[in-house]
């Protein structure tokens, strides 16, 4: 396997940093970008809204079922490879998604959700391989930053495009990110990025138990991400109903939300040095504890809607980027890092799937958001408590 380059200000590790930046970028747009035009894409398709949800839901479901094969993949491509069929696959689902009809629309996202998960998978890999052991948390929390970005500019952009021109076109082209991302990847790669190099078996990684798949430390991260995912799928989908509920019209509670997706870009950017500073369990208690602000602030104060949306936002950006940075500071080698992906990845989604279901499931049940609420704590005291097991053994997060 080829070694690493670390060397900071090559322009290797540009290409290597922008590709990044861009495949980020791409990993949720084609999905958010569906919401914004989803009445357009009902009204040309003749289908109904729960149909249309179905392009949403159907790629987070994949991140959940897909990613095994995600891991598998990895193993027997490398990561190279494996990069470069994930940015592939998921431009052609777009395509594929934004020109045809309802079968190809449901092909289309189907292509998408497959070959996000391989790069959801394979990203934190190439991040732990490419940088030098201090870079790799801040390189983590930039990536899930750009992940954050991708989607505001996307939900933000989505539907004036779609008025200029069509909903077709204003999905198809967020695919671009993806194709700029390969691009940039072939670039820096040459011919390695689309030649098949395994990931060699050592002694770390010989058997399923020391892969890093089955570790004990791999299971409470991933009922840490569950709890994660689950909060943040659930907030996501239902806090402008909740804020609409309270009183606030519908325009103003659409850009308080934004504000929770606003602040997640702090958060991310924040916990690497958070957590050398301290270490990785505590940055797991701080996180559980600011994410409690959503549930015990709207059930206890709902008025102060604006402080419990910027710390619940802190939260959430703090949360994804604290769970990519324990997939390699729990150790291990290529494989045992995909492996360990591959199951929190695959556990966290499915749960975190759910979350949006089980909440306005919950609420039109009881008629208030009460239960739901409190359900959306329980969640978050999984990551809490979780969280620290998962990183109770780990020191401060190197920085050399």
């Amino acid at each position: 396997m080829r070694p690493p380059r670390r060397t900071p200000h090559s322009w290797y590790m540009i290409g290597v940093t922008l590709t990044i930046l861009l495949t980020a970028a791409v990993l949720r747009s084609p999905i958010v970008a569906v919401a914004p035009v989803a009445r357009e894409v009902g009204a040309d398709l003749a289908v109904s809204a729960g149909v249309v949800g179905l392009l949403t839901s159907i790629p987070v479901l994949a991140f959940a079922v897909c990613a095994p094969l995600a891991v598998v993949l990895i193993r027997r491509c490398g990561a190279d490879l494996a990069l470069t069929i994930a940015l592939a696959g998921s431009v052609t689902g777009c395509l594929v998604r934004s020109f045809g009809g309802i079968a190809a629309a449901m092909i289309g996202t189907a292509m998408i959700g497959l070959f996000l998960t391989i790069g959801n998978v394979v990203v934190p890999i190439i991040i732990k391989r490419e940088y030098a052991p201090g870079r790799v948390a801040f390189m983590t929390g930039v990536y899930t930053s750009a992940i954050n970005v991708g989607t505001m500019i996307v939900t933000l952009a989505t539907a004036p495009l779609a008025a200029a021109t069509d909903w077709r076109v204003a999905l198809a082209v967020w695919g671009g990110f993806g194709l700029a991302a390969l691009a940039t990847w072939i670039g820096t790669h040459g011919v390695r990025a689309l030649v098949p190099v395994a990931a060699p078996r050592t002694a770390d990684s010989a058997d399923g138990t020391r892969s890093g798949a089955w570790a004990p430390s791999t299971w409470f991260l991933a009922v840490a991400f569950a709890g994660q995912a689950f909060a943040f799928y659930a907030t996501t989908a239902w806090l402008p109903s909740l804020l609409m509920d309270e009183g606030m019209p519908a325009a103003q509670a659409g850009a308080v939300a934004s504000v929770f997706q606003l602040a997640g870009v702090a958060g991310a950017l924040g916990i690497p040095l958070f957590a050398h500073r301290t270490s990785l369990a505590t940055g797991a208690v701080v996180i559980g504890v600011a994410w409690l602000a959503i549930p015990l602030g709207f059930l206890f104060a709902p008025g102060a809607w604006v402080v419990w949306c910027v710390v619940g936002g802190l939260a959430q950006g703090a949360g994804i980027t604290w769970v990519f940075i324990m997939l390699n500071a729990l150790g291990g080698d290529e494989r045992a890092v995909a492996g360990r992906s591959g199951t929190v990845q695959a556990v966290g989604y499915a749960v975190g799937a759910s979350g949006p279901i089980v909440l306005g499931a919950l609420h039109e049940a009881s008629g208030s958001w009460a239960a739901p609420l409190l359900v959306l704590m329980v969640a978050v005291l999984a990551l809490l408590v979780a969280g620290w097991a998962a990183a109770r053994p780990l020191s401060r997060v190197p920085t050399e």
